[in-house]
């Protein structure tokens, strides 16, 4: 079954399942171990936030490399993310079909479907919901904030994704990363009825503090997932600030941290050294 471990290599630290198969690493980054400095410190990946670009490519860099793939940062497709349920399809590592996606991804997208190896996809966050899903032939990075995850962009992504690898929904791993958690996202009345009509009355925790992993919990499972093939992360971006970037917390002022995933045409094991993080520095569980 899928799980999300800390792992700490390279200087940063990752939140993966080292196991996952078909060719696909990924990986939920935490904000420390880049150069960054305050208020992105320190590894900080959105390259829209007001940070130094210098810093992002080098932050970057890091991460790649700690998923031994360094090599691979040209070819990185980092869409302008816009809190819609658009999801693009990277299908060749080719110059000119790189060159199509990324016009296409400037223009907005909240999620990549690759199937090309050697292709790099990254999305951003601080306090929305990143979501991975995994199969055998390919990957899918998405983006679901309160707006995405009202129009269901995980389903979204798990249909093309089914479509463009050939497979069935219950062959998909689904990993749900970090992002403000219920108790830390108080929202007004009115959304938090417009939730609860859409996805069920327990989703509104107390009086309007909305519960979004519930919300994609229902939407993976609709979609075909099965539950026992979604792993979560426990921590809420909003109380973990040491760990994570939060705009809610920080008052809009602050960096992103990322999903990536990576396809790779050559085999690639995690390194034994660089270790795991045990369950007291706050390993995140299924």
């Amino acid at each position: 079954m899928p799980s999300l471990d800390r792992h700490h290599l390279g200087g940063v630290t990752l939140l993966t399942d080292a196991s996952v198969g078909g060719g696909v690493t990924f990986a939920f980054t935490e904000r420390t171990g880049g150069v960054s400095r305050p208020p992105y410190g320190s590894l900080n990946l959105g390259a829209a936030c007001g940070d130094d670009l210098k810093d992002v490519q080098e932050n970057r860099r890091r991460v790649l490399a700690a998923l031994g793939g360094e090599e691979l940062l040209a070819n990185l497709v980092n869409p302008h993310q816009v809190h819609g349920d658009r999801v693009l399809v990277i299908r060749s590592a080719e110059p000119e079909a790189l060159g199509e996606v990324r016009r296409e991804a400037a223009e907005g997208a909240d999620g990549i479907v690759c199937t090309a190896c050697d292709v790099p996809v990254l999305l951003c966050f601080a306090d929305c919901v990143p979501v991975v899903l995994t199969c055998p032939g390919g990957f899918a990075v998405l983006h679901s904030g309160w707006r995405g995850t009202i129009a269901c962009v995980a389903a979204r992504g798990v249909d093309v994704l089914c479509k463009e690898a050939g497979c069935e929904a219950r062959e998909v791993l689904a990993y749900v990363g970090p992002h403000i958690l219920a108790p830390d996202y108080e929202v007004s009345a009115e959304l938090a009825e417009r939730f609860a009509r859409e996805f069920g009355s327990d989703v509104v925790v107390g009086e309007r503090n909305l519960d979004l992993s519930r919300c994609l919990a229902r939407t993976l499972s609709e979609a075909g997932v099965p539950t026992a093939h979604v792993a979560w992360c426990d921590a809420s971006t909003a109380s973990s600030v040491d760990r994570f970037f939060s705009y809610r917390a920080e008052h809009g002022s602050c960096g992103r941290h990322g999903a990536v995933a990576l396809m790779r045409r050559r085999p690639w094991t995690w390194p034994a050294a660089g270790g795991e993080l045990g369950e007291e520095e706050g390993e995140a569980r299924l």
